[in-house]
């Protein structure tokens, strides 16, 4: 990998805060319970920032952030469920239209890829067709 998932993490949750609005001190409140926990504890503040992303479908620095803190679960607890969930995330970050972060584009479709290997889904699928046909590239 290229770049530093925790640290990709840290930036992405910081620029959230104004997307979350009212939930900012409960996101807060999750996150520090995930960084500073191990097993199911951690493992249940990770999920409440999962659910707390649903409340917020076009709050993209909190979704690259919750595809960040998935590979981190991925490492923690290297479980097929995990890579699932961050290829879920992965493709929904990557085919919504809405103005994202190119860094944060960029470290998503590094991660996608990961979790897809780690599934042994290595081949390129349609959405990853789709999605680079459909980005602009440099000049255009």
């Amino acid at each position: 990998m290229q770049f530093d998932a925790a640290l990709a993490a840290q930036a992405a949750f910081q620029e959230a805060e104004v997307e979350l609005g009212a939930d900012w001190d409960t996101a807060v409140e999750l996150e520090d319970t995930f960084s500073s926990n191990a097993g199911s504890t951690a493992r249940e503040a990770y999920e409440g920032l999962l659910a707390l992303a649903q409340r917020y479908p076009k709050a993209h620095f909190y979704h690259a952030f919750c595809i960040y803190i998935t590979w981190q679960q991925v490492t923690e607890e290297t479980i097929a469920h995990h890579f699932q969930t961050g290829v879920r995330l992965c493709e929904a970050y990557l085919v919504s239209r809405e103005v994202k972060d190119q860094r944060d584009i960029d470290y998503v479709t590094e991660l996608y890829e990961s979790f897809r290997a780690g599934l042994g889904l290595e081949e390129e699928d349609e959405i990853q067709v789709e999605f680079r046909r459909d980005t602009p590239k440099g000049g255009d």
